[in-house]
């Protein structure tokens, strides 16, 4: 017995067209011989619209796009009022991902048979993917651009205010925004950041042999007692290391005491249950307060202004 192909069917009797064997291994799933069979009708027939829009069907299937776009496009060529070309053309550009192109090419498929329900479902469930998918690429830019300093116009004017000199306010507020910027790429690259504080060391008075520029808080919150002692050290620490300034980052999860999103009355939370983290800035003169809030968005972790 030579191979292993079932033999196409006969219908009646009589010779089975190219067409018709293409649409029988088409429907048996063997879309690549259905493929060559279309192209030999199409050598026979090079102006049959229908053979084209076949053979897109099983480029489609075989995810070879740009053939099976190819076919479409001169399926509707050759019978440019024909719905089915354009039904071809949209699908593909479906899969390609394309779907304003593909919404567009469905909306002419349904101006030409404009009872199909096909094409209407279609054309809803286009209109949710390209949404999802401008909505992804908007939350990716904002994941992939973090500009932090652009909320903190009113920080900039008050170091600036207080501080006086310009090189020493804009230092501070170059501490602050990095800091601020690496806690925000931390989240969206693993959500969730480590309870830290980050101390701008002073480059001629600090002893960098005794004083690190970053100090764990990991037990800071848990109660009263170790809020109080943990304090207490930093401040101290602040002190001998001649800091010029100091950042802490401690996620909100992590927080036992004081978990302030639970006063109510006037100092309500504003947050609602976001998952987030905490930024508070301390340097001699300005004192700063952030709740940075975070959740998940088309998959993807993403810090909120």
């Amino acid at each position: 017995m030579a191979g292993s192909e079932a033999a196409v069917p006969s219908t009646g009797g009589g010779e089975v067209s190219l067409k018709d064997q293409g649409n029988e291994y088409f429907k048996a799933g063997n879309f690549l011989k259905a493929a060559a069979i279309y192209t030999q009708a199409i050598k026979q027939d090079p102006k049959n619209a229908t053979l084209y829009s076949n053979r897109a069907a099983a480029f489609l299937n075989l995810v070879k796009l740009t053939k099976a776009l190819a076919d479409a496009e001169m399926t509707i060529s050759l019978r440019p009022d024909w719905e089915k070309g354009y039904f071809r053309k949209a699908c593909i550009l479906e899969a390609m991902e394309r779907y304003d192109q593909a919404l567009d090419a469905f909306q002419v498929a349904l101006h030409y048979n404009p009872h199909s329900t096909e094409v209407s479902k279609k054309i809803k469930k286009l209109s949710q993917l390209a949404r999802d998918k401008k909505r992804a690429e908007e939350v990716e830019s904002m994941r992939s651009n973090v500009n932090v300093a652009k909320h903190l116009s009113t920080v900039t004017s008050e170091m600036a205010e207080k501080y006086g000199g310009e090189e020493s306010s804009r230092v501070l507020f170059s501490f602050l925004v990095e800091t601020m910027e690496n806690a925000v790429k931390t989240w969206h690259e693993t959500s969730k950041v480590d309870p830290r504080v980050y101390f701008l060391l002073d480059n001629e008075k600090t002893d960098t042999e005794k004083y690190a520029p970053v100090v764990n808080i990991d037990k800071a919150f848990e109660s009263p007692h170790t809020h109080s002692n943990c304090f207490s050290f930093l401040r101290q620490y602040v002190e001998d290391s001649f800091a010029r300034a100091a950042c802490l980052i401690t996620p909100k999860s992590l927080i036992s005491y004081p978990q302030v999103w639970k006063g109510q009355g006037f100092r309500k939370w504003k947050h609602g249950q976001n998952d987030g983290f905490f930024v508070q800035f301390e340097s001699p003169y300005v004192r700063k307060l952030w709740f940075i809030p975070c959740n998940s968005e088309k998959g993807m972790a993403l810090c909120r202004s």
